[in-house]
């Protein structure tokens, strides 16, 4: 399939969608592209049930509602969506134009390229013990998407991340028990977490262990316990249910890194002004890009693709001013949302 397009947006996560609708204000139509199934990114794919807090005016929202109202919010605009193949090569043709090119054949010309692919493509670091792959997805797991998959049960969660700790303070409600193990007393995660695991521990309504998983035991293919060797050298022995694998990810930045665009620690260097790359044409928005004082933040990412959004439409339409309009009361937001006029006279108050 050949397509011809304005925008391409390369990542379907909620930077990418939230892109599609900044696009749509402006009158520009979208294609998206995502390696994953489903759009949503790491939202759908690793935390779906992960509540957030820093999302403007939402006190707490879990990250699958985030994008299913993100997908409610840009339905008017009916971005293209090409789930499931991931962008492998671009390349800048003679007439300024990106031909892009998809695992799946798919070859898109399109004037203007967004990416939003998050961390680029990844995977999580995974525990090195034989036989753990065995079990993935019945009793050994490194994302939650159903979260009542775990009620009920003995839980063991590896890690010392935010990820770890999240869903430990989480899980260790409904779990019939849960234990942590971490390497170290010393952990990567938000402090306050920290400090709220320490209180459970000391309440008995979960427990704490130092050391790494040396070995899994299993009967009648089922996995019954682990090894844990302590940070004295000591083997305990310890059963579960399921074991929760959350060493974090381990970002592959993929294709991009080969499209001659300027880079910083694998994050694409944009300005903050446009939030353009290096190459003209090429923008980036999200925890893919790199600025003086950036911020992995979903809400920094949405900010970064309203000015992205405007700087693409003055891109496409060099020389013509872009008028900024506002929602609540320009007539042709309204329309291009399919919302009524709220300050449109009824036939009734104009006669």
């Amino acid at each position: 399939m050949k397509l011809e397009t304005d925008v391409v947006i390369i990542g379907a996560g909620p930077c990418g969608l939230f892109q599609a609708f900044e696009l749509g204000l402006l009158n520009i139509h979208a294609h998206i592209i995502d390696s994953l199934p489903n759009p949503g990114g790491q939202c759908t794919e690793l935390y779906p049930d992960k509540p957030i807090y820093d999302i403007p005016a939402c006190p707490s929202i879990g990250a699958q509602e985030l994008i299913d109202r993100l997908l409610e919010q840009i339905a008017p605009f009916n971005p293209t969506f090409h789930l499931g193949q991931q962008v492998i090569d671009l390349q800048r043709m003679d007439d300024n134009r990106f031909h892009i090119t998809t695992s799946t054949g798919n070859e898109f010309y399109s004037k203007t390229v967004i990416i939003a692919g998050g961390v680029g493509s990844f995977e999580p670091v995974q525990l090195k013990v034989p036989g753990v792959n065995d079990f993935v997805g019945t009793q050994t797991f490194y994302s939650i998407k159903d979260r009542n998959q775990h009620k009920g049960k003995d839980i063991v969660i590896l890690g010392g991340g935010d990820s770890a700790l999240d869903w430990a303070l989480d899980l260790y409600k409904d779990a019939n028990s849960l234990v942590l193990i971490h390497r170290s007393e010393k952990f990567k995660a938000a402090p306050a977490s920290v400090e709220r695991m320490q209180r459970l521990c000391d309440d008995y309504q979960m427990q704490f262990l130092t050391g790494n998983v040396s070995k899994l035991l299993h009967s009648d293919n089922t996995l019954k316990q682990i090894d844990v060797t302590g940070l004295d050298g000591v083997v305990r022995k310890l059963d579960l249910d399921q074991l929760l694998i959350f060493y974090g990810l381990s970002p592959k930045l993929g294709p991009i890194a080969h499209w001659n665009l300027a880079l910083k620690k694998n994050q694409i260097i944009v300005d903050t002004e446009k939030f353009q790359s290096s190459e003209p044409g090429i923008f980036a928005v999200g925890d893919i890009n790199w600025y003086p004082g950036k911020k992995k933040l979903i809400l920094s990412g949405f900010h970064e693709a309203a000015l992205a959004a405007f700087a693409i439409k003055s891109y496409l339409n060099p020389g013509e001013k872009v008028h900024l309009q506002y929602t609540t009361t320009s007539s042709v937001m309204h329309q291009r949302l399919g919302v009524d006029d709220p300050y449109k006279e009824s036939d009734s108050e104009a006669a």
